[in-house]
């Protein structure tokens, strides 16, 4: 435990931030995993709406600094990818 007034209000930030930061990605997965769903079931209006909040919250996650620009970039590829094979 820390001492220092400075440390102990350090761990009550990073501990609200890591919170933050683990409801945001969760959100992020959830979306995939919606968005994923929608392309297997080949419900391609649904998958489109889904596929434009999932990428906004990707954006959203990467300019907080939330998930890294690569990791974003990584994971709207791969759905767009799997989108796209659904439209051909």
């Amino acid at each position: 435990m820390p001492i220092k007034k400075a440390a102990i209000k350090a761990l009550r930030q990073s501990k609200k931030k890591a919170l933050k930061n683990f409801k945001v990605e969760k959100n992020i997965k959830n979306l995939i995993k919606d968005t994923q769903k929608m392309i297997g079931l080949k419900q391609k209006n649904e998958a489109a709406e889904k596929i434009k909040s999932t990428i906004k919250s990707i954006d959203k996650a990467i300019q907080k600094k939330i998930i890294k620009k690569n990791t974003g970039a990584r994971k709207k590829s791969r759905l767009m990818k799997k989108f796209n094979s659904l439209i051909k």
